[in-house]
């Protein structure tokens, strides 16, 4: 009897000790998880990533349609892009800017300072002013680090400390991973509708700033709600939604309200290095969706004959099942991303950037053409 008590009083004394034991474990447990997830929360996509992303985005945009053969068209569309950028919020930024060689109406906004225009938006809009609302409105994007920030706010939680070198960087391999998020993110254009509207805001003003009509970018927005029109689902937010209007409507308030007293049109000088016109939406050659049309490659379609799915420039729209799973939000462009044709146009051939050197001299005696 007495080994019987003896036994049933240890096994008392043992089992609040064995039970503070698997609490103290499961503290620690949740100590661990409340600190990884503080360091998962303070963590931010530093200087140096941001443009590896965006190389690896610009990348994958070239790739898909190809590049504009032409120095002097380049030279020209990076003199109005760099007065832009030189007055904004990140003037230092290696700046760079490419015309991608497609009919589609686009532009796309790669992070740390990478700033895509196609031909065919070139070829919609007819004068300097209304460049440059739209490449202010991209160049917003990128010194509010819209697509930046949607990473952080989305992915960095998934992909945990893990993903995070010793120097505090992103990992090869989390570089990887989040650029191909950031690049489906820019290709259909998942901006949410406040970084929109901080885009065209902030950048209809660093265009007033330089002396540009600051009507320019309501101007391309009217243009391509008009080419949109006949289309019976809305392109972007464009093409009759009347989100666009409003926009367009904002963008007036703005104008009367800050008093953005900007006045230069400057239509000589654009018709000197921009010669294309924009083709209607329906006779836009588009490549068949799927791996081969990512590529730029696959077989062309007329725009007519696509199936309708929803992209594009400056605009918000809803993904297919497979984009959602990627990303719920909006991150990149200016002027209206197409629903199929737009965003899946046929692009050119050559892949070679044209890299030109602008001279600070260079970039002054541009701006005091800007009357």
């Amino acid at each position: 009897m007495k080994i019987v008590c003896a036994a049933l009083m240890a096994s008392l004394v043992a089992a609040p000790a064995a039970a503070g034991s698997r609490t103290g474990q499961l503290g620690s447990v949740l100590k661990k998880a409340q600190e990884a997830k503080k360091k998962v929360d303070a963590a931010h996509i530093n200087e140096q990533d941001e443009r590896t992303l965006g190389e690896q985005v610009s990348a994958k945009l070239v790739e898909k349609y190809g590049v504009v053969q032409n120095a002097d068209l380049t030279k020209y569309v990076s003199l109005v892009g760099l007065s832009l950028a030189r007055s904004s919020s990140r003037p230092n930024l290696d700046w760079q800017f490419i015309v991608l060689d497609t009919d589609g109406v686009n532009a796309f906004a790669a992070p740390g300072g990478l700033i895509h225009i196609t031909r065919g938006l070139l070829g919609l809009i007819k004068n300097e002013s209304e460049l440059a609302g739209a490449l202010g409105h991209e160049v917003t994007h990128v010194t509010e680090k819209h697509t930046v920030r949607a990473i952080e706010k989305q992915k960095l939680a998934e992909e945990g400390t893990s993903s995070f070198a010793s120097n505090g960087g992103l990992t090869q391999a989390a570089l990887g991973r989040l650029a191909n998020f950031a690049y489906e993110n820019v290709l259909n254009n998942s901006f949410s509708r406040s970084d929109e509207g901080e885009a065209d805001q902030k950048g209809e003003r660093l265009a007033s700033r330089l002396g540009y009509d600051p009507h320019g970018l309501p101007k391309v927005l009217t243009k391509i709600d008009a080419r949109n029109s006949g289309n019976d689902e809305r392109n972007g937010l464009f093409a009759s939604h009347p989100d666009t209007k409003d926009r367009i409507a904002k963008l007036e308030q703005q104008i009367t309200s800050e008093k953005l007293g900007g006045t230069a049109i400057v239509e000589a000088r654009y018709k000197q290095h921009v010669s294309y016109e924009a083709k209607p939406v329906t006779q836009i050659a588009t490549v068949s969706d799927g791996a081969a049309g990512l590529a730029g490659g696959g077989k062309p379609q007329p725009a007519a004959d696509q199936p309708k799915k929803k992209g594009g420039l400056l605009g918000k729209f809803s993904t297919s099942s497979s984009d959602q799973k990627q990303s719920n939000q909006t991150i990149a462009s200016a002027g209206a991303r197409g629903i199929g044709a737009d965003r899946d146009a046929q692009g050119g051939p050559n892949k070679t950037r044209i890299n030109v050197r602008i001279t600070p001299a260079e970039l002054e005696a541009f701006k005091k053409g800007i009357a």
